[in-house]
């Protein structure tokens, strides 16, 4: 007889309704492990996307996401000329807010080349850009369908193609439009304000800006190499595609990453003191009926066997019905959440140790009864 069993199924629903308690608890650790992971992807999506090894920005900066960088666009010529590059391309970025169907939209703008690198990684539906003036590429999340139009500064934009998972370290969803189209949106003045350079004598000043040079290299290529090469030239600076990552991660969303990741480990250690407190209680609410086991003769490895099978399914049973909960709602989330199979493995691995030792905690508890106790009033 499995006394384990017998004792959860005489108090099946309190069992099942404080296995659905830390379910949800264990629901939302998982879900602050997912924020924290897939803050980190969201950080590297789009440095990610063009497939490259190399930027070149402005001296002195660590651009374009962590620090502003504005190079001539003719620089892709002199960087497509370097030993070791196969093709480089110009690329702008910008944040801009639109208004589509009534709702105000906040997006992330890239420009790029059609011909170059720099663009989508790959079109989910639809087609990429093949227009030079006024087709977009967007993100999915935008809400945004193919054939929809939607206006940035004074250009209208037709949607020609969906990408999945294209957003920024802030969230915003990404759209892509020819660098041309981008640098009209993001250095054309205003009428008044470029009347006003006109009559001073400024106003003629070349448009073609961009925030980087994005680079792919050859395959023997030396992506430090070619970087040392760019700098010599002084006005420019060179990051190569793992500084470029170390810098998302370890500047522009450190303070979130810290943040999020020291509340992940509170909520680890709550959750562990609540398992513990749990198991506890449920040892020592049977204290009678384990002194009345001990007098009828029962060893101990059967008091043993009960607490931390009872121990292990609660803990089993809440973690499932906590991961289940989030597979199922992650989607839900504002912010991409991020679940990867050793996360969750971790996570149950850890539950399955604080179990352990709970059951320690009843279990010492349990053999310290006295069977003259199961006599008492």
């Amino acid at each position: 007889m499995n006394l384990a069993y017998r004792d959860i199924r005489h108090n099946l629903g309190r069992f099942l309704l404080t296995c659905v308690g830390l379910g949800l608890l264990l629901g939302v650790v998982l879900a602050m492990i997912g924020i924290y992971r897939g803050l980190i992807v969201d950080a590297l999506t789009i440095a990610r996307a063009p497939s490259i090894d190399l930027w070149v920005v402005e001296s002195n900066t660590r651009g374009p996401f962590a620090e502003a960088s504005r190079i001539p666009g003719d620089t892709r010529e002199a960087i497509a000329r370097i030993a070791g590059v196969a093709a480089a391309g110009s690329i702008t970025y910008q944040t801009v807010e639109a208004q589509h169907q009534g709702k105000k939209l906040r997006l992330y703008v890239i420009g790029f080349e059609t011909t170059r690198p720099g663009g989508p990684p790959a079109i989910a539906t639809g087609r990429n850009i093949a227009r030079s003036h006024y087709e977009m590429v967007a993100d999915g999340s935008t809400g945004l369908r193919l054939g929809d139009r939607i206006s940035l500064g004074r250009s209208t934009f037709t949607v020609v193609g969906l990408t999945q998972d294209q957003v920024n370290s802030g969230g915003d969803p990404a759209v892509y439009i020819t660098l041309s189209d981008a640098q009209k949106l993001q250095f054309d003045l205003a009428p008044p304000a470029q009347r006003i350079q006109l009559a001073q004598g400024t106003g003629g000043s070349s448009r073609d800006t961009v925030n980087a040079v994005v680079a792919r290299l050859r395959p023997h290529a030396s992506p430090n190499a070619v970087a040392d090469t760019v700098t010599r030239w002084k006005h420019l600076a060179a990051i190569t595609q793992e500084s470029q990552e170390e810098i998302l991660t370890r500047s522009l969303v450190d303070r979130a990453r810290r943040q999020i990741g020291l509340f992940t480990s509170l909520l680890l250690v709550v959750s562990a003191v609540i398992i513990a407190l749990i198991i506890y209680t449920m040892t020592m609410e049977k204290l009678k009926q384990i002194a009345t086991l001990k007098l009828i003769g029962a060893p101990d490895r059967t008091i043993i066997g009960m607490i931390v099978q009872q121990a292990l399914a609660l803990g089993f049973i809440g973690f499932a019905i906590g991961a289940a909960f989030i597979v199922n709602v992650k989607d839900v989330f504002p912010r991409r959440v991020v679940l990867e199979p050793d996360n969750v493995v971790i996570l149950g691995l850890i539950v399955f140790a604080v179990c352990l030792v709970a059951s320690g905690l009843g279990v010492r508890a349990a053999l310290k009864v006295d069977p003259a106790t199961a006599l008492g009033g």
